[in-house]
């Protein structure tokens, strides 16, 4: 004790007890952060190499055994993961029929398996990627007049005025985006699936993207002020009504009155 005394008062034991906490903390610090990337980056690889004994079993026979394409389906290089979670968590892919339209449905793969797959494919070339929770806040990033007057511009024509949906050429259609999940809208938007165009952050930004989604989840819960919404695909479908059942009533009051007369 009498030792520890004397070395306690030297002019260097001061420092040495600071350099020795500041080492213990140093190095604690160094572990604790190291665990995290760590398992991050093996948690991945391991998500990889299962997306890639997934792709093999259930997508290589249409888009070849690295991804590189066939003439059945595209190259997947570079498609990102937004596309993989698209197509795959809609149920779109894999498909039974390549020479018809995609159509959603359930889904063929678990959550976890279509993310395996996903991890996989944006492991092969950069492309983008799954958007967060945290970026698809529409309510508070989106803007309401503008989501309106952007789907006009650019989905309208394909997607009905109202997002119901539409034909397009050699038998083809825009599918309703009532009730789809923001996170599949913001999706397409950004990979273009079948003969949508591509809207990147450059032709439009990701708070332009979140006031589509705004606008059209209002249109969804919007009432019909009229009473009867049918169908929200403008005054074609009312004409033909008002057309069908007011010819209907007219042939019907003809032959009434011809039936009278005799």
């Amino acid at each position: 004790m009498k030792r520890l005394s004397k070395y306690r008062r030297h002019p260097l034991a001061a420092g040495l007890v600071i350099a020795m906490g500041l080492l213990l903390v140093g190095s604690l610090y160094s572990l604790a952060s190291g665990a995290g990337p760590a398992q991050a980056s093996n948690a991945r690889s391991q998500a990889i190499k299962e997306g890639q004994q997934i792709f093999l079993k259930g997508c290589s026979s249409c888009h070849g055994l690295n991804a590189e394409g066939t003439q059945t389906g595209p190259s997947l290089i570079g498609v990102g993961a937004a596309s993989v979670d698209f197509q795959v968590g809609t149920g779109r892919m894999p498909m039974a029929d390549a020479s018809v339209q995609a159509t959603a449905r359930a889904p063929q793969f678990t959550p976890e398996q279509t993310m395996a797959l996903a991890e996989y494919v944006a492991s092969l070339a950069p492309g983008p990627a799954i958007p967060s929770q945290a970026a698809l806040n529409y309510e508070r990033d989106g803007n309401l007049a503008q989501g309106g007057e952007l789907f006009r511009t650019n989905c309208a024509m394909c997607h009905n005025f109202a997002g119901q949906g539409g034909a397009l050429t050699q038998g083809k259609y825009a599918a309703s985006l009532m009730g789809v999940d923001p996170q599949k809208i913001y999706e397409a938007m950004i990979t273009g699936p079948q003969s949508m165009p591509v809207f990147g952050d450059r032709s439009m930004t990701p708070a332009e993207k979140l006031s589509i989604i705004k606008w059209l989840k209002n249109v969804q819960n919007e009432q019909a002020q009229g009473g009867i919404a049918l169908g929200k695909v403008g005054p074609v479908t009312e004409g033909l009504l008002v057309w069908t059942l007011g010819l209907g009533l007219l042939i019907g009051a003809a032959v009434w009155l011809g039936a009278k007369s005799k």
